[in-house]
């Protein structure tokens, strides 16, 4: 069978255990190391291992060691392909099958044949024309049976085979969508955050060198730039406050404080801190919740953030008179679904997908009169998953929005 570099290395270590048979356990879990395999799957694999030992009395050296190779390739966690020339497929581990989303992958077919996407075959391609190794991060979408549509981020490394070994090249592919998102939010995380703070911080600079100048020395200047500056100075520390929030949830149910309260008093508690947004305008708010007011447990700190937000959210985004907010709560056997809806103006559904991640604003938001940090939202997703509910947002744009939270009663008490 046509060996790799990876397999070369392998089967050094299969001889010397194949010689030394009373030092197996320890060459297998050498082994699983060096496959980046978890110690505690060394059994799974040492069992298997054994079985080969076992069965050597029956085969000659070469074809134990070929089947102690691929038994090992077929537990890493890369997927792993060694192909002729002609990029005919001699040997593909199960990983791969998994990763491309196939139950088999046959021998003797083309990697195009098989898997179909160019991306691959051509990253072989060009190790095989440049006789060196290459390294190329691809994307493929893939259509599941429900509908949707699956993006996966994948790093292939390619390179011939060595000069003593058939022509070919082998071929190991790396799931590295989870890191890939991971960047991709870290990025973005950075740069909305430092936009976010340099408007901020650039006026309070430019405020403290007007007030250095000496240009200003009448009080009513003077108390203009420093209200200015406490204003923006505010912003950041909401804006420092709502990411602390955000960074604590992600840190799950570890991070919650939990206590029993009613959903009723939670949303009361947002009205009045609220209440100075609601003074003067043509706002009707409507409660609909049990005799009981709704008893939750969860962590009260938390969900006054989610229905401030909330609230908060619909007051801002709706400034016209004849607002109408209405909050239901309902409590089932195993649930509670909690509705905060508003006739206001809506949401462009556009902009649906997004509303959720941070620092995300529609483009009204570019009006000076709109303020907010960007983070309310996600902070409202993040409480509820982090209480194992999920929240559900529609609009219609100029007739209705709403938001929809379910949270599941049994992991409140099981909290």
């Amino acid at each position: 069978m046509t060996l790799t570099l990876l397999s070369l290395a392998f089967i050094l270590l299969a001889a010397w255990a194949w010689r030394r048979e009373q030092y197996w356990r320890r060459s297998v879990e050498q082994i699983t190391r060096s496959a980046g395999l978890k110690i505690f799957e060394a059994d799974k694999l040492a069992a298997r291992f054994q079985g080969l030992m076992e069965a050597e009395s029956s085969l000659n050296k070469e074809e134990y060691l070929r089947r102690l190779f691929e038994s090992l390739l077929n537990e890493i966690r890369q997927g792993v392909v060694i192909v002729d020339n002609q990029q005919r497929i001699k040997f593909c581990n199960r990983t791969m099958g998994h990763l491309f989303h196939r139950a088999s992958v046959h021998r003797g077919r083309t990697l195009l044949e098989e898997f179909a996407d160019h991306q691959v075959s051509d990253t072989v391609h060009t190790a095989l024309q440049n006789q060196r190794r290459t390294v190329k991060e691809i994307e493929l979408s893939t259509s599941l049976a429900s509908g949707a549509v699956n993006t996966r981020h994948y790093l292939i490394e390619a390179a011939p085979l060595p000069a003593k070994a058939e022509a070919g090249a082998w071929l190991m592919v790396y799931d590295i969508t989870e890191q890939t998102l991971a960047e991709q939010v870290r990025k973005d995380f950075v740069a909305n955050a430092s936009h976010e703070l340099r408007t901020p911080l650039t006026l309070i600079n430019g405020y403290i060198e007007t007030l250095q100048s000496g240009v200003i020395k009448d009080d009513a200047g003077m108390k203009h730039c420093l209200s200015v500056m406490e204003k923006h100075g505010k912003r950041i520390i909401r804006i420092i406050e709502d990411m602390l929030t955000i960074s604590r949830l992600e840190n799950g149910t570890s991070a919650l404080n939990l206590e029993s309260f009613t959903a009723r008093a939670c949303v009361q508690d947002a009205l009045d801190h609220l209440a100075p947004m609601l003074e003067g305008r043509d706002t009707r708010l409507e409660l609909d919740f049990p005799s009981d007011g709704g008893l939750m447990i969860g962590d009260r700190f938390y969900w006054d953030q989610v229905f401030t937000n909330l609230l908060e959210n619909s007051l801002k985004e709706n400034p016209n008179p004849g607002l109408v907010i209405h909050v239901k709560g309902q409590w089932f056997a195993d649930h509670c679904l909690i509705t905060i809806r508003d006739n206001g103006i809506g949401i462009p559904a556009h902009d649906l997908p997004f509303v959720f991640k941070r620092f995300f604003r529609g483009h009204k938001h570019h009006s000076p009169e709109i303020k907010g940090t960007g983070l309310g939202l996600s902070i409202v997703r993040r409480t509820v998953e982090a209480h194992g509910g999920t929240i559900e947002l529609t609009s219609t744009p100029g007739v209705e929005t709403a938001f929809k939270i379910r949270v599941p009663l049994a992991v409140q008490n099981a909290g």
